[in-house]
């Protein structure tokens, strides 16, 4: 396998995008973006070889702005698929010593933000909300802040910014896990550090046009063939109202019999059929 290059992924340092990337690659240079388009950008650009972005969240679902920004500015493979569990703890400076209560704001990405809301809801409803661009950016502004104020983040991030874990596991669902998505240019295979554990398949598959029984007829080309779906979703093609496109995950990689007969068979109904990438699956473990 080739030696990694350079791994953008989503900063500042302290994010879980950055756990993923640790827990999957032990080499190269790791570089922060500050926005999930900003990293895709520098993989089209070729000013980095992979780029590590949010893909869905077992809580909050798809995290729609890699989808789109994917679909509908910059196209690029996806070639791993890198599975996190999530655990949100409340960040404090070190140096405060009051209570729930005494916290005036809480920053953290929205994501977080909607993850722990039961949490905020009973203990800090008083509290005012921040939205920031990650949860290590959350932490981040804490750290530089002199008010009573939180974050929400992991314990990567508390590490990063000298911060107290002032309590832990704060999400609202145990079962809390995200997808990160690895985009790469290269053909070759990406050098990792752990094994894979499944693979996946993912198409992108447009309707000529609406009309009763078109996505049974989709679905049925994967059925009779009995291949597993995993995930099914629409998203707007920002055309118009009505119009849009389904992203399917089917749990197995491409073939060269199977998919090009579901491929047939929806171009004989008129749907144009797009493979987003067919990848591993690793599954990372943080201590």
């Amino acid at each position: 396998m080739s030696q990694t290059k350079t791994i953008g992924y989503l900063g500042p340092k302290g994010t879980f995008t950055k756990m993923a990337v640790d827990g999957l690659f032990n080499g190269g240079d790791k570089r922060s973006f500050s926005t999930i388009p900003e990293c895709i950008d520098a993989v089209a650009a070729d000013e980095i070889q992979i780029g590590v972005v949010p893909l869905e969240n077992a809580i909050e679902g798809t995290v729609h702005l890699t989808i789109d920004y994917l679909i509908h500015q910059v196209r690029l493979p996806i070639v791993a698929e890198i599975v996190v569990p999530i655990k949100q703890h409340l960040l404090v400076r070190k140096d405060f010593t009051g209570t729930l209560e005494d916290i005036e704001q809480i920053h953290s990405h929205s994501h977080a933000i909607a993850q722990c809301h039961q949490y905020i809801h009973k203990n800090m409803p008083n509290a005012g909300i921040h939205f920031e661009s990650s949860t290590g950016r959350a932490a981040e502004v804490v750290a530089a802040s002199s008010a009573n104020i939180a974050a929400i983040g992991n314990h990567l991030a508390a590490k990063t910014y000298d911060l107290n874990i002032y309590e832990e596991s704060i999400h609202d669902y145990a079962n809390n896990h995200t997808r990160f998505a690895v985009l790469s240019k290269r053909t070759e295979p990406i050098s990792v550090t752990l094994p894979e554990e499944a693979y996946k398949t993912s198409l992108m598959i447009t309707l000529p046009s609406d009309y009763a029984g078109a996505l049974h007829q989709v679905l049925s080309a994967f059925a009779w063939r009995k291949m597993n779906l995993s995930k099914i979703e629409s998203r707007p093609m920002k055309t118009g109202l009505g119009n849009y496109f389904f992203i399917i995950d089917v749990n197995q990689p491409y073939d060269h019999v199977l998919f090009p007969g579901v491929q047939a068979e929806m171009e004989a109904l008129g749907c144009k059929v797009e493979i987003l990438g067919t990848y591993p699956t690793y599954h990372v473990n943080p201590s």
